[in-house]
């Protein structure tokens, strides 16, 4: 079997999900912007990829978010599941729900956020002739419209499965992306708060602006583990982002139980066609 056709879902996230799955196969991949975060694991067309890498060894701003997306596509991944662990500025959010990001507020510093970098583009060498490697190939400038990031199709699906299983969750939150690994100032979350930011984390840009630029159909889950600075006045630990997250992992892996087959049909939302006319 290529390379290519191994997986249609990709799941970026805790290096315990995969775990939903026994007898999983791993494989290693080179890209040409270096090694992803992980081993991928493969069952059944599902690729994990742990962000962190498994022992959760890489801080937030330096993740390969390049490399990790890129290799998902290179498996044949079109479709995309980001799940991260937020602070909740919105004070209607409580620790442990999950919140669909409808939106992107992108305040980090020192990640490259394209694929596409014109003259200076890396070399690329893949046999499949998908537009995003025709681009990449050519060596194009390309400005991708980011107006409707996450598909409509991948929300759809979200909802009802959480709605099955009586998740408390919210449908619609916009994420404000900070560079880390320092948490956040209070005047910091007053600030993201006034421009309309529910929640803060760390780890969505530049991965759904990376995924986007592929053409895959986008779903980003975020689990509130804490308040954000300031909001309620305790100290925050990190201690306490990865507790939740354990505890969520098996509402999670529930969650992907049930997602997973519904998400093989054919979509029609046209994500994948977001990159006719963006080039220069």
């Amino acid at each position: 079997m290529h390379h290519e056709d191994r997986a249609f879902l990709g799941i970026i996230g805790g290096s315990g999900l995969y775990k939903i799955f026994d007898d999983v196969e791993e494989i290693e991949i080179d890209t040409p912007f270096g090694k992803p975060s992980s081993k991928i694991f493969i069952k059944d067309g599902v690729a994990f990829l742990s962000r962190h890498g498994v022992d959760h060894s890489i801080p937030p701003h330096l993740v390969n978010y390049r490399a990790n997306i890129y290799a998902l596509y290179k498996i044949g991944v079109r479709k995309l599941i980001s799940i991260g662990a937020t602070g909740g500025i919105n004070t209607l959010f409580k620790g442990g729900d999950i919140v669909i990001t409808s939106d992107i507020l992108d305040f980090t510093k020192s990640r490259v956020s394209t694929f596409f970098e014109g003259v200076f583009s890396k070399d690329i060498e893949e046999a499949d002739d998908s537009f995003f490697y025709k681009l990449l190939k050519a060596k194009k400038v390309v400005h991708t419209d980011m107006s409707n990031i996450f598909c409509e199709e991948m929300i759809a699906l979200a909802s009802d499965v959480l709605r099955e299983l009586k998740i408390n969750f919210y449908l619609k939150g916009v994420y404000a992306c900070t560079e880390g690994p320092r948490f956040e100032t209070k005047k910091e979350i007053e600030f993201l708060r006034d421009i309309g930011a529910d929640m803060v984390g760390m780890t969505a840009c530049p991965e759904v602006f990376l995924a986007r630029e592929t053409g895959m159909h986008i779903l980003h889950m975020s689990v509130i583990t804490n308040p954000a600075a300031g909001i309620e006045g305790h100290k925050l630990t990190s201690k306490e982002v990865i507790e939740m997250m354990k505890q969520k992992d098996e509402q999670l892996k529930q969650f992907l139980t049930l997602f997973i087959p519904r998400a093989r049909k054919e979509f029609v939302c046209g994500c994948e066609n977001v990159l006719e006319g963006a080039d220069v």
